[in-house]
C-alpha cells in the first residue's frame, strides 16, 4: 500500500509539473519605452571646466524631525514608486496651491492616485528646467489638508517639485511634522516634468548614501510608458 501511495503521489506531482511547463509564457513587451532624467544640471562636456552643480535635492524626514530617517536610511522600497504628475493651476491670489478640490478633479479625469506613489507638481507653460517664471509660488505648493489626504488616504510616500519651487517649511511646521511622521520625503529642484504624462510612469529616487540629517543631493529618473 505504501508503494502504491508513493506511486500515486509521484504521478500527481509529475502531472502538476507537466501542466505548469505547458502554460503559455507571457509575451508582453517591456512596459516602459524610455527613461527621462529629472535631475537638474548637466554633466560636463569636453572643453568645460566643470559640471553644472545640480539643484536637485531630497529633504528626508530626518531633516524635519531629528531621529527619523535621513536620506541614506530611507528604505529602498520607498525609493521606487508609481509617479503621478499634477498641474499647478493659477490662483486669483497669485499664490497657487493644489487643493482637495484639485485632487478630486484630477482623479475624476485620470483615475484614483495609486497607493504609495510620488506626486510631482508642475506648472503648465513654464520651463521647469529654469527658474525664470515670475509667478509667485508658495514654499509648499500643496495645501496642508490636501497633502494630509494624499498621505492618509493614498499613502503618498513623496512629493517632487521643479527647480523654481524652493521648499521652506518654516511657515508650516505642522505640515513638516506630518510629512516626517508619515516617512514622506520631498524632492526639490527637479527638472523636465513637462516631458512626463500624468500617469503611468515609475520614479526611481537615488539619494547619496549618508546619515546627514539635512537635504542631500539626489538623482531621480522616470521610466515612462
Amino acid at each position: 500500500m505504501r508503494i502504491r501511495s508513493f506511486i500515486i503521489a509521484y504521478a500527481l506531482v509529475l502531472a502538476i509539473l507537466l501542466f505548469a511547463d505547458r502554460r503559455p509564457r507571457s509575451t508582453t513587451p517591456d512596459r516602459y519605452s524610455h527613461v527621462v532624467d529629472l535631475t537638474d544640471g548637466q554633466a560636463a562636456t569636453p572643453g568645460q571646466a566643470r559640471a553644472t552643480e545640480s539643484r536637485t535635492r531630497i529633504i528626508a524626514p530626518g531633516a524635519l524631525i531629528p531621529g527619523t530617517w535621513t536620506a541614506g536610511q530611507i528604505p529602498p522600497d520607498r525609493l521606487i514608486a508609481p509617479l503621478v504628475v499634477m498641474d499647478l493651476n493659477p490662483a486669483p491670489a497669485g499664490s497657487p496651491q493644489i487643493s482637495l478640490d484639485d485632487i478630486a478633479a484630477w482623479e475624476s479625469r485620470q483615475g484614483v492616485i495609486p497607493q504609495g506613489a510620488v506626486v510631482a507638481i508642475r506648472r503648465p507653460g513654464a520651463h521647469d528646467d529654469l527658474a525664470t517664471n515670475d509667478q509667485l509660488v508658495p514654499s509648499f505648493p500643496i495645501a496642508r489638508d490636501a497633502a494630509q489626504f494624499l498621505m492618509d488616504a493614498r499613502y503618498t510616500i513623496g512629493f517632487a517639485f521643479a527647480v523654481d519651487t524652493p521648499v521652506d517649511f518654516a511657515s508650516d511646521r505642522t505640515l513638516a511634522r506630518q510629512l516626517a511622521l508619515h516617512g514622506s520625503y520631498v524632492v526639490e529642484g527637479a527638472a523636465r516634468f513637462t516631458a512626463l504624462p500624468a500617469t503611468g510612469s515609475l520614479i526611481i529616487v537615488a539619494p547619496a548614501k549618508n546619515k546627514k540629517p539635512g537635504a542631500a543631493p539626489v538623482r531621480i529618473l522616470a521610466m515612462v510608458r
